[in-house]
């Protein structure tokens, strides 16, 4: 199918909002070239699921491009139309299947050497966009704390060495109600800032019972028997005999929150499917804790840009061979604190990479704190860089300085 034959009938499987948009948008959609107006529905097509940021989005380009001379529009879109695919993908169904469309198109692009092109072409089109319609700031400053529970610890351990050059840094931290202050912050915040996924806690083992019902929560323990099933799954194509990485990817691309054990009632559908997002896409969030939680932490922050961002390390199991991990044999309590340790500090670097990338950063705070080595790092407006702190602030007192 072109684009110019799309029809209203085109979108009947489509989730209702989803639908209602591309109706709405169906004149510009068939002008499009094939390539573009994919991408554009691989967004589209998961609408009614979508966090309010992305679906902020996806109306923003539709509206600049429905805002363009068509002339202009033919120029933003010539690096797209110039891009060639084989006969077989000509025939694929792009409008129900998008993503299926496009890792066959990523596949061509490699191999028939356009993915310099494509990138660029994609590169000119998102800066085009952004300067029309700019990405607006955060309602209020942007807040991520990341917490190292005291059960990862390493003897003589020297942290945050990464963050250090873009804070200051706190090598004696007060740990009093440390942890208690961090959340009721968080706590704080979803509760004077409503904001629809505005506020998260990512925990890495079991939450704390005492955290707002404001904070979207997302944990490893709740989530134990929906991992439970997404290894079940990779384990009878692993054991199938006949089965490969790809028909892995397949499967958990194909993957819902109904097929993993999610209903209705236990969660809403946007926090379910990203979820199942998380434990299909993230490379080792199924079996350890501490990529779990820096996975989570990444696409929360990507998706739906959230201003307060609470998270908890806890400690993982020990690497094992990748069958052991998948099929779960080993002892539950066999936990690794010094390697944990290790991840945690690089997934709290990793988090504030992400969060930098966001609007309004230079506003933005960021603070990381070991519980078992009472070190700290404060980044953001007021704090020197490359600064390391002789004083013994409560982790309360740390927090407040950007309240």
């Amino acid at each position: 199918m072109l684009p110019a034959e799309l029809t209203q009938e085109s979108f009947a499987q489509y989730p209702p909002l989803a639908r209602s948009l591309a109706i709405e948008n169906l004149v510009l959609l068939r002008q499009l070239p094939t390539v573009f107006a994919a991408l554009l529905l691989r967004e589209l097509s998961g609408y009614d699921w979508r966090f309010p940021a992305e679906r902020r989005m996806l109306d923003d380009q539709f509206a600049y491009l429905r805002g363009l001379p068509t002339p202009a529009r033919d120029e933003a879109m010539r690096k797209f139309a110039a891009v060639k695919v084989s006969a077989h993908m000509q025939r694929m169904n792009w409008v129900a299947s998008p993503q299926t469309f496009l890792d066959a198109l990523t596949s061509q692009l490699w191999s028939t050497h356009q993915i310099g092109a494509f990138h660029d072409a994609a590169s000119h089109y998102v800066d085009a966009w952004r300067k029309a319609i700019p990405e607006p700031p955060p309602a209020i400053p942007r807040f991520c704390v990341v917490v190292l529970d005291e059960d990862l610890y390493s003897e003589g351990a020297a942290l945050f060495r990464r963050l250090r050059p873009h804070g200051v840094f706190f090598p004696a931290v007060n740990a009093a109600d440390s942890w208690a202050a961090a959340l009721a912050f968080a706590n704080s915040r979803a509760a004077d800032h409503p904001l629809e996924y505005g506020h998260w806690y990512i925990d890495g083992g079991t939450p704390d019972a005492k955290a707002d019902a404001r904070l979207k929560r997302v944990s490893w323990a709740e989530l134990e028997p929906v991992r439970a099933n997404v290894l079940a799954r990779i384990r009878r194509v692993v054991e199938s005999g006949h089965g490969g990485p790809e028909e892995v990817e397949t499967l958990m691309g194909e993957t819902t929150p109904k097929d993993l054990g999610f209903t209705a009632a236990r969660e809403d559908e946007v926090l379910s499917r990203f979820q199942v997002s998380v434990l299909t896409e993230g490379s080792g969030a199924q079996v350890f804790s501490t990529t779990f939680v820096q996975w989570s932490a990444r696409e929360a922050l990507r998706r739906a840009q959230p201003c307060t961002l609470l998270m908890r390390y806890q400690p993982r199991q020990r690497q094992r061979p990748m069958n052991e991990l998948i099929a779960g044999t080993a002892e539950d309590n066999a936990v690794d604190p010094a390697g944990s340790l290790v991840d945690a500090e690089m997934g709290a670097y990793y988090t504030w990479i992400n969060q930098q990338r966001l609007t309004g950063a230079e506003q933005s705070a960021f603070v990381a704190w070991s519980e078992a080595h009472n070190q700290a790092v404060a980044i953001g407006p007021g704090m020197p860089k490359s600064t390391t702190s002789t004083s013994a602030p409560t982790m309360k007192q740390l927090l407040n300085y950007f309240a």
